[in-house]
Parts: C-alpha cells; sequence; structure tokens
C-alpha cells in the first residue's frame, strides 16, 4: 500500500514522505490515526504544503541542533503543573506542557519531537528524550514543581 504520512512515524518517515507499507499496517493504524493518506495524483501535488510547513518547524542546521543540545542539557528544566498537597498530579504532565517549559527556559522544541517514557504523575526530577534533528537527540532533565 502507497501512503502519504502526514505525521513523524518513528522508524518510517516523516510528514511528507511517500512510503509503501503493507496492507494491515496502513489500513488499521495509520490511516484511522491520521498520521498518513493514501496516495494518489492529486494527494501527490500535496506533499510540496506538507513538506513546506515541515521545513518551517525543523531547526535546519545540525550545528544549531547541537547548540539548542547543549542548553537542553545544560541545566534543569521547570515544569509548573498543578498538584495536590501530597504532590500528586491532577492528571499527567503532557508534551505540551513540557515544550511550552522548554521553550520559555531555553528556546522552541516542537512538540513531536518530545518523547516521554512513563507519564509523569507526580512532583520531582524526571528526564525526556528529544529528538532535535535526525543526528542529534538531547536528554533534558526536567523539574516539575507545583504551580502557585
Amino acid at each position: 500500500m502507497k501512503l502519504i504520512l502526514t505525521h513523524e512515524v518513528t522508524n518510517l518517515g516523516g510528514p511528507g514522505d511517500i512510503v509503501e507499507v503493507k496492507d494491515g499496517y496502513g489500513r488499521n493504524f495509520l490511516l484511522p490515526r491520521n498520521f498518513a493518506i493514501r496516495w494518489s495524483k492529486g494527494a501527490a501535488r500535496q506533499v510540496e504544503s506538507i513538506k513546506a510547513g515541515r521545513d518551517a518547524r525543523a531547526i535546519h542546521d545540525l550545528d544549531d541542533a547541537r547548540a539548542l543540545k547543549g542548553r537542553l542539557e545544560g541545566g534543569t528544566i521547570n515544569v509548573p503543573v498543578r498538584a495536590g498537597e501530597s504532590g500528586r498530579l491532577f492528571g499527567a504532565v503532557t508534551v505540551a506542557d513540557i515544550a511550552s517549559a522548554i521553550a520559555d527556559q531555553a528556546g522552541a522544541v516542537d512538540k513531536r519531537r518530545i518523547e516521554i517514557g512513563n507519564p509523569i504523575k507526580a512532583l520531582g526530577a524526571h528526564t525526556v528524550a528529544v529528538r532535535l534533528h535526525p543526528e542529534v537527540a538531547a536528554t533534558v532533565k526536567l523539574n516539575v514543581v507545583a504551580s502557585k
């Protein structure tokens, strides 16, 4: 099955990439989650607009990615969240929360590039991975604190 990716899919490709996948994977996973659209001549024309949006969000230069990695790994990012008196959170810390905290303290990062291993549901120190560039990944130390 030939598809055009609309979102980043790990080990497959990024938005605008035309990929060939098995029918079941495309029909049961990629298409229902809107990670891809079926390839057609008309849809192939959309590839340029998808890639233009992807390029606008991407960190273009490897040196910029390494500099941002240094800023991210050089300190701790404070993430303010609502929490109860026992330190338990109301919900979990989302990638949007992390992305906004990183943007405030170190620089803009696309929330789709942040990978949380286990859900963060308690105050304290945690680590997450951020894929800045295909060749550069950063390990970010988070300090989840109760907001006032």
